[in-house]
């Protein structure tokens, strides 16, 4: 059973960084895309930054140098480097992978979500 883990969140002061980690297990047969959500208190998910199967790379304009998003196919695991955290980037991060697993379509998966807080 393919599953996604993240870790890596916790309480940060403005102006501090943190790496967040999704990694994929199961029988993974090549980790493709990768997406990072957040989702602040009363707000709607947003998409922070995504890494796409040739390596290309999107962030949303909140982020656009402060963040870095990465891969490691061959450890399926995604990375999201996060620095100059501010307060508005509080929320619940989720990852989502682009997965081929034995015996089972590609398609997305999805991460738990990790919490970060940036203190001012």
């Amino acid at each position: 059973q393919v599953q996604l883990v993240e870790s890596g969140g916790g309480l940060v002061q403005s102006g501090g960084s943190l790496r967040l980690s999704c990694a994929a297990s199961g029988s993974i047969l090549r980790f493709n895309a990768m997406d990072w959500y957040r989702q602040a208190p009363g707000k709607q998910r947003e998409l922070v930054a995504s890494i796409h199967i040739d390596g290309a790379t999107n962030y949303a304009d909140s982020v656009k140098g402060r963040f870095t998003i990465s891969r490691d196919s061959a450890e399926n695991t995604g990375y999201l480097q996060m620095n100059n955290l501010k307060p508005e980037d509080t929320a619940v991060y989720y990852c989502s992978a682009l997965l081929t697993a034995a015996g089972t379509p590609t398609r997305d998966y999805w991460g738990q979500g990790t919490q970060v807080t940036v203190s001012s």
